[in-house]
């Protein structure tokens, strides 16, 4: 298996599945129990980790939504508690919702040790958010640990899109367009803030996934083949269990 056939394989299963854990029963008691909002715990749950900073902060980290909303949720949240403890409050959610869904799947301790070695080989150089979530620790049982190190995953690859997106010339309101349509209202942005697109901004956006793709390929490499097979092997049972967690 080449690196370029792993991480197209991978990449969208976590891509796709790793941020269930924002919507399980029990992610959206532990927010009502700090008195947080949906989005209140959405925004300062997953942008914790930057710190005290401004929502625009937040918002070019995260990219995609109108800053607008992310600012509005993001102030409201730090109002009631410090930034860095939703986003541990937050990131501990996701370790209950892995040992909720994932303490049965077959060759846990293989999947595991696989996204473990790529996390570890990943270098967060210009990747914010991710660098946020990487400075979080991690819990020791396997099943949580797997669900935090799939999410983590998953914000390497997001991170990596938004730096690969605009060295191509495409705007984070374009890319989202072009691949989320029918998500710009929910995301904040209303039918007169839809972005021009053209073949030009079709074809970079076509090289911004390229681009992507090959940011992501360093850490993937180190895997051997064992590895890989455990890791895709995972990463598919990964899917199946978190099916009943789908929005």
């Amino acid at each position: 298996m080449t690196n370029e056939e792993l991480v197209r394989i991978v990449c969208p299963l976590f891509n796709d599945n790793s941020y269930k854990y924002y919507f399980s029963q029990s992610t959206i008691d532990t927010g009502k129990s700090l008195g947080l909002k949906g989005m209140e715990f959405y925004v300062a749950g997953r942008g914790g980790a930057l710190g005290d900073c401004e929502g625009s902060v937040v918002a070019a980290a995260f990219g995609y939504f109108n800053p607008i909303i992310i600012n509005a949720a993001w102030t409201l949240a730090i109002a009631k508690h410090p930034a860095r403890t939703i986003g541990s409050v937050h990131y501990e959610c996701a370790a209950v919702a892995g040992r909720e869904k994932l303490s049965g799947l077959p060759n846990l301790a293989e999947f595991v040790s696989a996204m473990q070695k790529v996390f570890d080989a990943t270098d967060a150089d210009g990747l914010a958010l991710f660098a946020a979530f990487k400075s979080l620790p991690l819990v020791d049982d396997l099943p949580g640990r797997a669900m935090q190190l799939a999410a983590s995953l998953r914000e390497y690859r997001g991170s990596a899109h938004l730096v690969a997106v605009r060295a191509s010339g495409v705007s984070a309101i374009q890319a989202h367009y072009l691949h989320r349509p029918k998500d710009m209202k929910m995301f904040g942005w209303s039918e007169s803030e839809y972005p021009h697109v053209d073949d030009e901004t079709r074809a970079r956006m076509v090289a911004a996934e390229e681009l992507t793709d090959a940011l992501c390929i360093p850490p993937y490499s180190v895997l051997n083949e064992t590895e890989r097979a455990s890791l895709v092997a995972g990463a598919k049972a990964f899917e199946l269990a978190l099916a009943a967690l789908d929005a």
